[in-house]
């Protein structure tokens, strides 16, 4: 187990991360695929709208609620 404080996954920002945005690229992930993106409470939204006006976004979860399927 890492002793490592996961970072908010924003482009240069190194705020402790609080959310964990789950996602999935239709065209090139299997269905049940996901990849995560973490976020701060700052870039929750702006990240969740990036992923979502894509298509991509699946679920976002507390990250100390978070397990991977």
């Amino acid at each position: 187990m890492s002793d490592e404080i996961p970072i908010c996954s924003a482009k240069g920002c190194r705020a402790d991360a609080v959310w964990v945005l789950a996602w999935n690229n239709p065209k090139i992930h299997t269905p049940e695929r996901r990849k995560t993106w973490l976020a701060c409470e700052e870039h929750r939204e702006h990240l969740s709208q990036f992923l979502g006006v894509r298509g991509f976004l699946k679920d976002v979860v507390l990250l100390a609620e978070w397990t991977a399927p």
